[in-house]
């Protein structure tokens, strides 16, 4: 879990999400290296906790205590570790590359896939919910995870990709892979969480949510292909340990 928080005075505001650790190239034994979402943080960032609107510019430095942390270990026994820092970000893919000291216990690393599952490819997702379903095969096959939460491995299929415009992509052409389309939806919570293809066992892509595609498709689950993971690494001014 990734959780970004801040208190100024007797508000504070407090956003959490998903995300997964990767084995970085070039990172060393004192780093550990996540993948999660940006629009957490973004919420965070434009909160008026942290821009209260009735303060003048000359308080800015007045604001109290924020940071951000990976909460990591079992539901009885969390371990919160400070964020050191963004490694990397891409804005139009809300994905964020984080840095934290190395984490003991040690959390297991997830292989990615640098090719993108094919339409119909069965796939492994991890739903988080901090509201217990009760009824239904819904209510089944949670498990208590972190900070008051519950998750479980839910399997499904990928539908589709789509380019930055919204136009149908497809795998194995030049066509732009910006977003793709799984089923079923996400639970709030998930997003930055690993979509793993069934078969290899690595992750195809990132959870970022739900979109609307049509009246008759209704809503399915939205993200971003793996192959945006190796992109972060390519990005001018990434220094992991090892490099810097």
């Amino acid at each position: 879990m990734i959780v970004h928080a801040v208190q100024q005075g007797t508000e504070h505001k407090i956003t959490y999400c998903s995300g997964f650790a990767l084995s970085a190239p070039g990172s060393t034994d004192g780093q550990s290296v996540f993948v999660t979402c940006a629009h957490t943080l973004e919420e965070i960032r434009y909160s008026p906790v942290l821009r209260p609107s009735s303060s003048p510019p000359s308080s800015a430095g007045t604001l109290g205590p924020s940071g951000s942390f990976i909460v990591s270990g079992t539901p009885p026994f969390p371990t919160f570790s400070p964020v050191a820092s963004v490694l990397s970000a891409l804005h139009r893919s809300d994905l964020l590359l984080l840095s934290t000291p190395a984490l003991a216990p040690p959390v297991p690393t997830l292989p990615v896939s640098p090719y993108p599952a094919q339409p119909g490819a069965a796939i492994r997702a991890h739903f988080v919910t901090d509201k217990l379903p009760v009824h239904g095969k819904d209510a089944e096959g949670w498990q208590p995870w972190l900070g008051g939460t519950w998750s479980k491995w839910v399997r499904g299929t990928v539908m589709g990709y789509k380019d930055l415009a919204g136009r149908e992509a497809k795998p194995g052409t030049y066509d732009a892979l910006s977003h793709l389309l799984f089923d079923p939806p996400p639970t709030p919570g998930s997003s930055g969480g690993p979509i793993i293809d069934e078969e290899s066992g690595a992750v195809v892509g990132v959870m970022l949510g739900t979109q609307m595609q049509s009246s008759l498709e209704g809503v399915r689950g939205w993200g971003v292909p793996s192959e945006i993971i190796f992109e972060m690494f390519s990005l001018p001014g990434l220094k992991l340990k090892k490099q810097s």
